[in-house]
């Protein structure tokens, strides 16, 4: 059975207990989620407990609180201390559905080698806990009393219990009874939690000339100077400079990827490259702190800077070597660390030039369903799933799911627009550090990727959809599972909305200074990696695995899949052309007379009334609009595997796309793979060439390369400009006979070539100039 990979419409229970069909406009806090109620204890301190070691010398006490209900337990950390007033202040969350007790046990233990000593417990009742519900204030702790075995005061507990949701302020922090089965530091990586991507601004570093350079060894070679400058990790460099002297100019820029807050110093080095020996003349260094902020079109000014240490010895010398630079941060740009087509933010890093908000999106990240195994732990398959979602700077992680192959997640997430055409960005993922993975750094895989853009949403309306999750592996495309998602694209003022698609895209530095193709592919590379370091240090990390697959960190390799698909995207993109010309030749082949008097009569109106043409054109096209609506698509995009022709695809060319860069194959496979790509590559050739043949013949007419050709098209050129500047022949007669003779009937000789196109396929081209 072939699996299926469309987008299903859902029905969840969310809106505070309604069943939405997808169009309700929601409007309470937490709507597009289920209700999910948990039973939340928060255990604060204890004083005055009985620990026998704590009274033996001055001895370590190791105390900790165990709760359990049911089947489920929980403890808290052990505390090591020699008092009896230990305080913990943590927060307990077990799922309320799968709570079958009547009561709840609190235990207070001393951790023992062997078995740990019971120092007292407490018991409350189901039907005793309050309920409590936000936005109402946290319950007070309360202080209650310890029981033992002997009716002897082992001393006090403050904790508080209560009902609530995952609305519950301390929701995201808590330790959760689905995650029981992991313990120690591994609890961290469990956790919720929301990133920040720390603010990127593009360094420019102008490099304009040295002066007074010192080159030891022969005075009079010509010394091929060239900067070195490095920001972190990052090494550029210029070329060498063409003045060859003690005074080289490069003017050149070299572009890096500053984050705040500036702790690396940017070095910079003036080398002399001597055969394959390279001398330093001297380096500086420069704090981005005393670069200047510049947000406007206009240059920084320029500044000497002084060039120390010129080699391994420093020289004692009356006068300095000098280094003319204009060094800025050029706020005025969008740092990409996303790509262009599929960015969730165009706003440049200069908060000054951020255009307003325009609404609020909301995501409610439900649940998954059928996901497929992901790894292997005390002998069964299991999955450990968790969600991560990318929207401008804000990362958003979900909390891990163990044990799961259908996790409920139920958290609700909002970010501010500021732009329509930006890209929301989901990834769900199998945690593997957790307990029992094996290898010293484990990494967390990906199991599927879904991108929705804005403006394909309709505002203020509630989106409930199961999304599938796709994944391409070297054996094929393969359906990964489903998540459902709720998700509300709110924008109060339908004029800011509007007023956006009329904004430039980015930021005006781009039009204005634009980059280069090879800057921002290089520049935003240098951004993936400062984004993987800093969410990585995080607690707990968003690891590098993790970041570089939200933002497509991997270069764009040759893939024969993907050269079909875009060929086939570019021909949908021109098949009105295309039709329009099959139409127009049918209507030259006079196949129905009727329809060809029709055009003649519309082209003749044309003709002596020109003023109707473009209010005709414009009712055509909303005609053509309105007739396309009722076929408009009810359902949000996403992966289609139909176009990305990963459906058709056979095993040869998934190997090849997953193979490696260099390749990893050898002989045969890899003969028969560069004979195919020259196959293609060689249909590519004749294309262009054909093209630039056209080309060359249309400048031809005038380049007098045909001395023959282009002596009648001048001569043409005259005639017609006689004809039409005396008024002999109006302009009109001349396009009704154009006209009349291009869909002349068949019996006319409509096959024949006319005498123009004629002198056109004779006109020369440099074809006869190639090899």
């Amino acid at each position: 059975m072939p699996e299926n990979f469309s987008l299903k419409e859902t029905k969840p229970n969310i809106g505070g207990g309604r069943v939405s069909g997808g169009r309700e406009k929601l409007t309470s806090s937490f709507d597009l989620v289920e209700v999910t109620h948990f039973l939340f204890v928060r255990v604060v301190k204890a004083r005055d407990l009985a620990c026998s070691n704590a009274t033996v010398g001055g001895g370590v006490c190791h105390t900790f609180v165990e709760i359990k209900i049911g089947n489920y337990k929980g403890s808290t950390k052990y505390l090591e201390m020699n008092k009896r007033n230990p305080e913990w202040n943590q927060v307990f969350a077990f799922t309320k559905d799968r709570i079958q007790s009547l009561s709840v046990e609190i235990t207070v233990r001393e951790k023992e080698f062997v078995n740990d000593e019971f120092i007292g417990k407490i018991a409350i009742d189901m039907s005793d806990i309050p309920t409590r519900v936000p936005p109402d204030s946290p319950l007070a702790p309360q202080w209650y009393k310890l029981e033992a075995e002997a009716n002897s005061s082992v001393g006090e507990l403050m904790m508080i219990l209560w009902f609530g949701t995952q609305a519950d302020e301390v929701f995201i922090d808590a330790w959760h009874s689905d995650v029981a089965s992991v313990s120690g530091d591994s609890i961290t990586n469990t956790r919720s939690k929301v990133y920040l991507s720390p603010r990127l601004w593009y360094l420019r570093v102008n490099i304009i000339e040295a002066q007074d350079l010192v080159v030891p060894g022969d005075k009079n070679r010509n010394p091929e100077v060239y900067v070195k400058a490095a920001l972190g990790n990052v090494k550029l460099r210029t070329r060498v400079s063409a003045d060859k002297s003690l005074n080289p100019r490069w003017n050149e820029d070299l572009m890096f990827v500053a984050v705040e807050p500036f702790y690396d110093h940017l070095v910079l080095t003036v080398v002399d490259k001597n055969n394959e020996e390279e001398i330093s003349l001297g380096r500086c260094m420069v704090h981005l702190s005393e670069a200047y902020i510049r947000w406007l079109p206009e240059p920084v000014g320029a500044k000497w800077y002084n060039l120390e240490g010129g080699g391994d010895v420093v020289e004692e010398l009356k006068f300095a070597s000098k280094l003319n630079m204009r060094i800025s941060l050029d706020g005025g740009y969008h740092v990409f660390d996303e790509s262009i087509d599929c960015s969730s933010d165009y706003r440049a890093t200069f908060k000054g030039l951020w255009p307003p908000a325009i609404g609020v999106l909301e995501l409610g990240i439900i649940g998954a369903s059928v996901l497929v195994p992901m790894k292997s732990r005390d002998g069964r398959e299991t999955t450990d799933a968790y969600c991560v979602v990318k929207y401008g700077p804000k990362w958003v992680r979900t909390r891990t799911v163990v044990n799961s192959f259908s996790p409920k997640w139920n958290e609700q997430y909002t970010w501010e627009v500021y732009d329509p055409y930006t890209v929301l960005i989901i990834g769900i993922f199998d945690n593997c550090h957790l307990n029992g993975e094996k290898g010293p750094n484990p990494k967390d895989p990906s199991i599927g990727k879904l991108r929705i853009r804005l403006s394909t949403l309709s505002t203020n309306r509630v989106y409930t959809y199961s999304y599938p999750l796709i994944a391409l592996q070297p054996s094929g495309v393969k359906k990964m599972g489903e998540i459902q998602l709720a998700l509300r694209f709110t924008s109060p003022s339908y004029t800011s909305l509007l007023a956006a698609y009329a904004r430039p895209l980015f930021p005006k530095m781009h039009y204005i200074h634009p980059l280069s193709v090879y800057q921002l592919d290089s520049l935003r590379q240098q951004a993936i990696g400062i984004l993987c370091s800093r969410l990585s240090s995080a607690e707990p990390p968003l690891r590098t695995e993790v970041t570089g697959f939200m933002l497509d960190a991997g270069y764009q390799l040759w893939s024969p899949r993907k050269a079909k698909a875009n060929t086939d995207r570019l021909m949908d993109a021109v098949h009105v052309i295309t039709e329009a010309w099959k139409w127009f030749d049918t209507i030259k082949k006079w196949n129905n007379p009727a329809a060809n008097v029709l055009v003649i009569v519309l082209y003749l109106v044309v003709v002596f009334y020109p003023s109707l043409v473009l209010p005709t054109l414009l009712i055509y096209c909303f005609l053509i609009g309105i007739w396309q609506y009722r076929k408009r698509p009810r359902d949000p995009t996403h992966v289609d595997i139909k176009l990305s022709l990963a459906d058709s695809t056979n095993a040869d060319e998934w190997d090849e796309e997953f193979d490696t860069f260099p390749s990893s194959k050898q002989g045969e496979v890899l003969r028969m793979r560069y004979d195919r790509l020259r196959s293609m590559a060689g249909k590519v050739m004749v294309m262009v060439g054909d093209l630039a043949t056209q080309g060359e013949r249309l400048t031809a007419l005038w380049s007098w390369q045909d001395p023959v050709a282009s002596a009648i098209f001048l001569a043409l050129c005259v005639m017609a400009a006689v004809v039409f500047c005396s008024g002999l022949v109006p302009p009109r007669c001349i396009l009704v006979m154009v006209g009349l003779f291009v869909m002349r009937p068949p019996s006319f000789g409509i096959g024949i070539p006319c005498a123009p196109q004629n002198v056109f396929g004779r006109l020369p081209t440099k074809t006869d100039c190639m090899l």
